[in-house]
C-alpha cells in the first residue's frame, strides 16, 4: 500500500515535541503540600512526646526523594530527540512543507510496487528492511530517498517520469534499489547533516525555548540536496559498482538493470523536460560504461 502522509499528525507532532512541553509546569508533590502546611517548630514538643518527630523526618527525607525522581522525570520531557528519531520528524516535516509543491496527495491506484520492491529486496539477501513508498504527482522532482526514523527508508518516485518511461514494476523495483543504496551509504545525511544537529539531538532544552533554527537550517539542506546539489561522481560510481555486485548474483536481475539503462540513457536524450535528471545523478551512458564485461582479446 502507497502511504499518504497525514500533515496535521507530521506538523503536531514535531511543534508539540519542541513548544507545548516548554511551558509545562512542574506540579508540587501532594507529600510537599502536606509538609508546608503544619509548622513543626511550634508543635515540635507535641510530636516528639507522640513520636512523630522521626516520622516527620522520614517523610521529608521520602520527599526529597519523590522530587529528585520528578524533577528527572520533567527534564526528559524537555529533551531533543536523539538523532535517529530527529531524522524521521524532519523527513516527514519537509514533506509536509513541500506537500504541494511535490503533489503527494493525489488520488493514485494501487501499483503494487510495495510487495514488488520488498520481493526483490529479498532474492538479493536483504529481510525485513522497513521501507515507505511516496508517489509524488510532479516532473520536476523524479526520485529521491529520505531518511526515516529507526532505519526506515521514506523512498518517493514522480509518477508522470514512471508512465513517461512505460517502466514495469521489475524496473522500478530496481530505481528504488539504487536509491536504498545511496542512502545505506549515508550519502544524504552526510550531506544535509548540521553541527548543530549533532551537538543538540538527546540533549535537554529545560529552562529555555527550544533552537527551533536547528529545522530551518535542515530544512534549507533538504531543498538544496533534493533539487541542486545531488550526489557526488564518487558516490554514483560507488552506487553503481553495488548494484552490479549484487545483482551479479541473479543474471535476470542484472540484465533487467541493464536494460533500464540503456531505456532511461535513450529517453534522457531526447526529453529536456528532464534535463536536470543528469544533475542529481549519474548519466545512464557512464552507469552502463562501469557494469560493462570487459571485452576480451582474442
Amino acid at each position: 500500500m502507497i502511504i499518504t502522509f497525514r500533515a496535521k499528525l507530521a506538523f503536531s507532532s514535531f511543534l508539540l515535541l519542541f513548544t507545548a512541553m516548554a511551558f509545562a509546569q512542574t506540579p508540587k508533590l501532594l507529600e510537599e503540600k502536606e509538609l508546608e502546611v503544619v509548622n513543626f517548630k511550634s508543635i515540635k514538643k507535641v510530636l516528639q512526646q507522640d513520636g512523630l518527630s522521626q516520622s516527620a523526618k522520614e517523610k521529608k527525607k521520602q520527599v526529597a526523594v519523590m522530587k529528585t525522581e520528578q524533577l528527572s522525570i520533567e527534564k526528559d520531557r524537555f529533551n531533543y530527540p536523539s538523532e535517529d528519531e530527529l531524522w524521521g520528524f524532519v523527513s516527514e516535516f519537509w514533506l509536509v512543507k513541500n506537500a504541494q509543491l511535490l503533489g503527494w496527495d493525489f488520488e493514485k491506484p494501487d501499483y503494487g510496487l510495495e510487495s514488488s520492491f520488498s520481493s526483490t529486496l529479498q532474492s538479493l539477501g536483504f529481510y525485513q528492511k522497513k521501507f515507505k513508498i511516496l508517489l509524488v504527482n510532479t516532473p520536476t522532482m523524479v526520485r529521491a530517498s529520505l531518511p526515516g526514523s529507526e532505519g526506515e527508508m521514506i523512498l518517493l518516485l514522480s509518477v508522470p517520469f514512471i508512465r513517461s518511461l512505460d517502466l514495469s514494476k521489475l524496473e522500478i523495483s530496481l530505481l528504488l534499489l539504487e536509491d536504498y543504496f545511496r542512502l545505506e551509504g549515508g550519502y544524504f545525511k552526510k550531506a544535509v547533516s548540521t553541527d548543530k544537529l549533532k551537538k543538540l539531538a538527546g540533549t535537554s532544552f529545560h529552562g529555555s525555548k527550544p533552537d527551533l533554527s536547528l529545522v530551518e537550517e535542515l530544512m534549507k539542506n533538504y531543498d538544496f540536496q533534493v533539487n541542486q546539489k545531488g550526489f557526488s561522481f564518487q558516490q554514483q560510481f560507488e552506487t553503481t559498482k553495488k548494484m552490479d555486485s549484487y545483482l551479479k548474483s541473479n543474471p535476470e536481475l542484472w540484465n533487467a538493470y541493464f536494460r533500464l539503462l540503456g531505456k532511461l540513457q535513450s529517453f534522457l536524450n531526447v526529453n529536456v523536460q528532464y534535463k536536470n535528471y543528469l544533475k542529481l545523478y549519474p548519466s545512464p551512458e557512464m552507469q552502463i560504461k562501469w557494469i560493462s564485461p570487459e571485452e576480451k582479446i582474442l
